[in-house]
């Protein structure tokens, strides 16, 4: 049943794609379309699936190929990246791809771009196609490009112009910034982008949000700001349900802090870990913002995150050992937050 008191707070998904002990990376690309059809009938905004190389926790290294089967196995969520992490690719090929999925999915293809490698120096350097010196740091030449040729168009007498409407479309994505740094904000507010922070990667951004918003320039498709912060939440039938499902995810990012990359653990053994090594738990809990608890308890926690980055929606991260326990956590904050189902 729908909460009685619904709330006017926007709800999506951002999927790491995370793979459990005694999975495979398929199994957990294939839970991931699962859950996106969940969240597309239980009425989530948009399902965003992230980008991360040379991790044994983390399965989705190419978004563009995870975006296609998620959007031809739902029906109106919007789709799309969390995203392309743009310094390691041409921009012209980035656009053509998500060309290709507006085309295929009208209205419904989100192109979210990032600075940051999503991997360690090793596998960033690995990505590169030149390998004889370090790759030039030309993120804003890069995403200026990029916006030529799915949002903006080229000058005619530039030299590139006809590559923004090869082969012609009607239908383009809607390109948004994701960072977790003062500059993503100052860029975005400039190019007149959407706004999506990390709080979960770097907690109390909210002064990033502000300044964005304050400075923000209209652009051809976006004539106010939007900002959406991206959340680490577990909802259980109980705060210590939740706490306990948690573990897994605290084993792991604490193997993470050590320098060392696992696949998700079971509850038990984490429980067990977590008890060996009390004194990580101080480090874990205030390192990165986690809201774990009951319904009522993650709404509102959600809803003082939202109102402190005065975000017009919130995306919801989520790490469980058991799929099931990850899918009921979303049904649980949908019928919390009072979404309307799609049939």
């Amino acid at each position: 049943m729908p909460s009685p008191h619904p709330s006017s707070l926007k709800l999506s998904v951002l999927d790491q794609a995370p793979i459990s002990r005694g999975m495979s990376a398929g199994d957990a690309l294939h839970h991931s379309i699962d859950l996106a059809r969940t969240a597309d009938r239980l009425g989530y905004t948009r399902y965003w699936v992230a980008e991360h190389h040379g991790s044994r926790m983390l399965a989705c290294s190419s978004p563009e190929v995870l975006i296609g089967p998620i959007a031809a196995a739902t029906r109106a969520i919007r789709v799309g990246s969390g995203g392309v992490m743009l310094p390691h690719y041409s921009p012209l090929k980035v656009a053509e791809s998500f060309r290709m999925l507006a085309a295929l999915y009208p209205d419904r293809i989100d192109l979210g771009l990032g600075r940051a490698p999503g991997s360690d120096p090793l596998t960033a350097w690995a990505l590169q196609r030149d390998k004889r010196q370090a790759a030039p740091d030309d993120f804003p030449e890069q995403l200026a490009e990029l916006l030529a040729y799915v949002r903006d168009g080229l000058a005619q007498n530039h030299r590139l112009a006809r590559m923004a409407d090869l082969p012609p479309v009607t239908a383009r994505p809607v390109p948004w910034l994701l960072g977790s740094s003062p500059q993503s904000g100052i860029w975005a507010a400039e190019l007149g982008l959407p706004y999506a922070f990390a709080d979960f990667i770097a907690p109390g951004g909210a002064e990033i949000a502000q300044r964005y918003r304050e400075s923000f320039t209209a652009s051809s498709n976006l004539s106010a700001p939007h900002v959406i912060a991206a959340v680490w939440a577990l909802c259980a039938e109980t705060d210590d349900e939740a706490i306990r499902l948690a573990s897994s995810s605290r084993m792991a990012f604490a193997h993470f802090l050590s320098g060392t990359l696992i696949e998700v653990p079971p509850v038990d053994e984490a429980l067990a870990f977590l008890d060996a090594n009390r004194h990580l738990l101080d480090t874990l809990i205030t390192r990165r913002r986690a809201i774990v608890g009951s319904p009522q308890t993650v709404r509102a926690a959600i809803e003082r995150v939202a109102q402190e980055y005065g975000a017009d929606e919130v995306m919801i991260v989520t790490i469980t050992y058991a799929h099931e326990a990850r899918t009921r956590s979303y049904e649980l904050l949908a019928r919390a937050f009072g979404l309307e189902p799609r049939s």
